[in-house]
């Protein structure tokens, strides 16, 4: 029995609402979840990024293990108290970066070892590692197994190596972890665009007993066609009562179509990343701010959000902003692609609950399309 309860209220083909119940909230699916990397949602308080509607944030392992360091989260009394956020927070493993982001990883059956990216310092990470740091030092709400992710493409051997060894990583994650109360553990489905690596994963996570399942090993390089195709099919693998995530995604058109598909959760750098490069995402597609035509265009982004970086200032002055490199204009744009991708998913949910979501759909990928 999990901890935390995931109720799916309606669904319409493969996608689905409902809401998972944790102790510091719900979290109302499909959930997209702002990226909190370093203790903050870059440019944003935590005040504008609950009044956008996250229900939950993200917190990375990686960069909080090297700074400020775990130990110093926990003296200063956990993660939510440190960044003043009291909803749900989910955190990495910290796998993914110490693979891309680290000057040197050697990955054995025991652990991984690498250089820190900041200062060279080494360090090593095994799984039970990770989920002391996740669960007992930042006291994050769900925690994620310990997993090796590669990049695509992929040979199948170098895939199923990977797979399997998050395999049985996920199992010592969920030995350390044990029996809680007040958190969750998610297993993480890898095996790159290999279906029947995909479909071993899932029964060897099903095995071990997860309170969720994540998706893996997408959103690597594979494109957004390659992507759709391994989520024809992987999600379903997973266990159809729990939550489904597909990590580090992506785009609006990557969310709505993953919801189709059957995907609860979601997260990506892209709308606060976006935010600090000019680039504002309306239902229209993206917006470049830096473009001379919005020098004196006195319309917002969205009249109709009640967000107030996205209705309050034009597009003159955002891209004012924006080109004398003014800080607000980060800050606006971040807080705006936050609000937008919170709109998204609350879309989906209520087009998912009145029996609308496929014309919903096609609606969004045809405004895209003008």
């Amino acid at each position: 029995m999990s901890a935390f309860p995931f109720e799916i209220t309606a669904t319409e083909g493969k996608a689905r609402t409902g809401v998972l119940k944790t102790a510091r909230g719900d979290i109302r699916t499909p959930a997209f979840m702002p990226v909190g990397t370093a203790a903050t949602v870059k440019a944003l308080t935590v005040d504008q990024v609950a009044s956008t509607g996250a229900d939950i944030i993200l917190g990375n392992t990686y960069h909080l293990m090297l700074r400020p360091g775990a130990e110093r989260v926990a003296r200063l009394g956990g993660l939510h108290n440190f960044m003043r956020w009291d909803k749900p927070i989910l955190t990495d493993s910290g796998g993914f970066q110490v693979m891309s982001l680290s000057k040197i990883a050697k990955v054995t059956e025991q652990s991984v070892a690498f250089q820190s990216h900041i200062d060279g310092s080494k360090h090593v990470l095994t799984p039970e590692r990770s989920i002391e740091i996740q669960a007992d030092l930042l006291g994050s709400d769900i925690v994620m197994q310990l997993d090796e992710c590669v990049a695509w493409p992929a040979e199948e051997n170098r895939a199923r190596e990977a797979m399997l060894l998050s395999a049985r990583w996920g199992q010592r994650s969920k030995a350390a972890f044990g029996e809680r109360d007040r958190q969750a553990l998610f297993g993480i489905q890898q095996g790159s665009t290999f279906e029947h690596l995909r479909r071993e994963s899932a029964e060897r996570l099903i095995e071990t007993g997860f309170d969720g399942y994540a998706l893996g090993g997408l959103a690597v390089g594979e494109g957004h066609e390659a992507m759709c195709e391994v989520l024809d099919y992987a999600p379903d693998l997973l266990p159809a009562d729990r939550p489904r995530y597909l990590m580090g995604v992506g785009k609006p058109i990557d969310l709505v179509e993953a919801v189709a598909r059957g995907v609860d959760m979601f997260d990506c750098v892209l709308p606060t990343r976006s935010g600090r490069h000019g680039q504002a995402w309306t239902w229209e597609g993206s917006v470049n701010l830096k473009n001379a035509r919005f020098a004196e265009d006195d319309t917002p982004l969205d009249e109709t959000s009640p967000c107030p970086a996205s209705s309050h200032y034009s597009k003159a002055y955002l891209h004012h902003l924006v080109k004398s490199e003014e800080i607000l204009g980060q800050v606006l744009l971040s807080w705006h692609n936050i609000a937008f991708f919170q709109a998204l998913t609350a879309a989906m949910r209520h087009a998912i609950a009145e029996g609308r979501f496929e014309a919903f759909r096609k609606d969004f990928k045809s405004r895209l399309a003008v």
